[in-house]
């Protein structure tokens, strides 16, 4: 029997519930969301897909998004039972307001960043059904890239469990009965066992087992798997525990379903896909100490009067000590690449300044490597910063090392100026800027072999489909991939899209041919078979990507790649307005300055061409730098033609270089100008307007 704190511990968690609900559905899925519209739209896809031959009611719970989650809900999904909250109550309070009115014999608690396979539903329900003493079921998960995550199945962190995993010893043996104890990563993945905790982003719970035996009747459930036949001495466990704010509420549930009478349960028969902490940034101070501060909530709960107090101290000092050093190491992260780029210019600056200065009786040499060596470096960093170079989606692009270099070069030379004092060898700081670009490019790879190009991508889907993506990607400024082909049982269409072969081709086409991303078209594949995909290709080094059936964005790990707008129309001055006029000005005269002393040359050299070839076109282009100076025109813009589509409030100025030269195709529809248009407006930089400008120069 339940000791008499546990059962006080559920009367409190149990008052004031209505608990005489009868159910009238199989399952009730609930859903919290917070700020992961376009995740929790394919997961509330999925659910739909799984849910054929079962009752179910669907729930989602809203922490108060401002991504027009709740917009979307309403509007594609009407089914749904939405509930939006004013304010974020943390994960376990908002599943609370769902299962209070919920009426399933059983309730999902599922993430946002998820996908059910198609039989995932019924596959569970069935589990449930042939083990009446099952209170909490949970499934294999698989991550983005096709692996098993050891997440799927865990014991409690007792201090001997926890101290085998603090110090490593679960990592090196993890076939070890012993050691491997923390993920069950000494059992086979594709048996189903007693396991004592789940995860939270997948996890079906049985309705009497939250409520106690009687809560469910299961008469009107077509699967009959609600009824009062759990273990006799079994009571309830109550809900989520609110005192957990975010992570650690499932082991707590898990731990309360136990102590109740109930057994937990993991069935590899089925499986989803889960992208991990989308809604949450984890590598932030917040989050860290969210999830340690858990950890230590579950502890001081559950394990303190189980084990001896010197080994619950020695626990509690274990998670402290784990906690700073991933505090530490998430410092160092985001330092290092700033700390490397400050090194490399700082030596380059000093290197040249070292030759310039050997063997010559200047007094004021150590002054330089105080003065000018720190402050080139320091202004060349900021302006990396500045044009988003240590955003990891930007940390090999080309143009905001060239920014930062050219606000190092103008910082150094405008202090020189004011300063006559550090105004050494003009030599010196003028080198220092091919020098140090060429080794920031070399600290980022950028030189290196391995950096080929675009990404390339495949569609795994019918032609159809392939074709759409296609398109949404022609008229794209800067897209995330090249699609070189479809994969499909069967060849169709007319070929404008290179057909590449059946699924089974699959692995050679990444192996051999070097792809990088496989883009699954969600309209025509089935989950499970997008699912045995990801499995087999799991060992490759490929990125998965799913492409949803009317969407115009593409899911992968960690990213979601925006193609387009679906109404681009709105009013996105706010949008703009994150990038000044002034800062958008400094940029454009900051350039034109730095053309304006070639321009006799060019000019020169264009008397000397042909003036219908390509390059005569290119090369005039500077020739109207001069207008920039004077306002009269912009550095980066749109043709005037162009100006009657663009919407006004998007302040699109009239340029020299424009968006849609950077663009494949020549003739583009009104549409696809907008939606070119309408990316660089919400996206600008001066790092965008950099690369508008090569691509302008490359393009032939």
């Amino acid at each position: 029997m339940p000791d008499p704190t546990f059962s006080a511990s559920v009367e409190k968690a149990l008052s004031g519930l209505e608990v005489d609900v009868p159910p009238v559905v199989d399952v009730s899925i609930i859903i919290v969301n917070y700020n992961v519209k376009d995740f929790l739209s394919q997961a509330l896809r999925s659910v739909y897909q799984a849910s054929e031959g079962l009752s179910v009611e669907v729930f989602v719970v809203d922490n108060n998004s401002i991504d027009d989650s709740v917009s979307m809900v309403k509007r594609e999904y009407p089914s749904v039972r939405l509930m939006a909250n004013s304010e974020n109550v943390g994960f376990g309070a908002a599943n609370n307001q769902a299962i209070q009115v919920a009426k399933g014999s059983h309730l999902l608690i599922l993430n946002p960043d998820t996908i059910l396979q198609e039989d995932s539903l019924r596959m569970m329900v069935d589990f449930m059904k042939l083990h009446p003493e099952c209170g909490a079921l949970g499934c294999q998960i698989l991550n983005p890239d096709g692996t098993f995550a050891p997440e799927s199945r865990r014991s409690f962190p007792t201090p001997q469990i926890a101290f085998y995993r603090m110090i490593g010893l679960s990592a090196l043996f993890p076939r070890s009965k012993r050691f491997g104890r923390y993920n069950l990563t000494y059992l086979p993945r594709d048996k189903a066992c007693e396991v004592d905790a789940l995860s939270g982003s997948c996890m079906m719970l049985r309705r009497e087992a939250l409520f106690g035996p009687g809560s469910s009747t299961g008469s009107d459930s077509p699967i009959g798997s609600g009824s009062s036949k759990g273990p006799d001495s079994a009571i309830g466990s109550g809900l989520f525990d609110e005192d957990f704010f975010m992570y650690g509420e499932d082991l707590d549930l898990c731990f309360r379903i136990q102590k109740a009478g109930w057994k937990v349960w993991y069935t590899p028969d089925t499986q989803i896909i889960h992208y991990k902490g989308e809604s949450t940034k984890k590598g932030e101070l917040k989050y860290v100490m969210l999830f340690y501060g858990a950890m230590l909530l579950f502890t001081q709960k559950h394990l303190e009067f189980q084990h001896s107090t010197v080994l619950t101290f020695l626990l509690r000092v274990g998670i402290v000590f784990r906690a700073s050093l991933s505090m530490v190491g998430n410092w160092i992260g985001m330092a290092s690449p700033i700390m490397k780029d400050l090194i490399g210019v700082y030596a380059s600056v000093s290197a040249l300044g070292a030759v310039r200065f050997w063997q010559t009786e200047v007094n004021s040499t150590p002054l330089f490597f105080a003065s000018i060596g720190p402050a080139f470096a320091v202004c060349t960093v900021l302006g990396i910063a500045l044009a988003g170079g240590y955003r990891v989606e930007k940390k090999r692009r080309v143009e905001p090392v060239f920014i930062g270099v050219i606000m190092g070069f103008m910082s150094v030379a405008s202090l020189a100026y004011f300063v006559p004092d550090i105004a050494f060898s003009r030599m010196v700081v003028g080198l220092s800027v091919p020098l140090s670009f060429g080794v920031l490019l070399i600290l980022r790879g950028v030189l290196s072999g391995s950096r080929r190009g675009p990404r390339r991508a495949l569609l795994v889907g019918e032609y159809a489909e392939a074709v759409r993506l296609s398109n949404l990607l022609s008229s794209h400024p800067r897209p995330p991939f090249r699609l070189n082909g479809y994969v499909s049982e069967k060849e169709s269409g007319n070929g404008t899209i290179p057909y590449l072969g059946r699924f089974s081709h699959l692995r050679d086409l990444v192996r051999l041919r070097g792809f990088d991303d496989i883009v699954f078209a969600s309209r025509d594949i089935p989950n499970h078979v997008i699912f045995g995909i990801m499995r087999t290709l799991k060992d490759l080094s490929v990125q998965f990507r799913m492409l949803q059936e009317g969407q115009e964005h593409v899911i992968g790990k960690s990213v979601i790649s925006h193609l387009s707008l679906s109404s681009l129309q709105a009013d996105v001055t706010e949008v703009v307005s994150l990038r000044s006029p002034v800062s958008k000005a400094i940029f454009d005269k900051s350039i034109a300055l730095l053309v304006l002393p070639f321009l006799p040359l060019i000019w020169l050299s264009l008397r000397l061409i042909d003036k219908n070839s390509l390059i005569h076109q290119k090369m005039g282009l500077f020739l109207k730098t001069p207008q920039v100076l004077t306002n009269s025109i912009s550095l980066v813009g749109c043709k005037p033609e162009e100006l009657s589509i663009i919407p006004e409030t998007w302040n699109v100025p009239i340029g020299i270089f424009t968006v849609t030269n950077t663009l494949k195709t020549e003739e583009l529809k009104p549409d696809e100008l907008a939606r070119a248009y309408w990316y660089y407006v919400t996206h600008q930089t001066p790092g965008l307007d950099l690369e508008i400008i090569l691509s302008s120069i490359r393009r032939s």
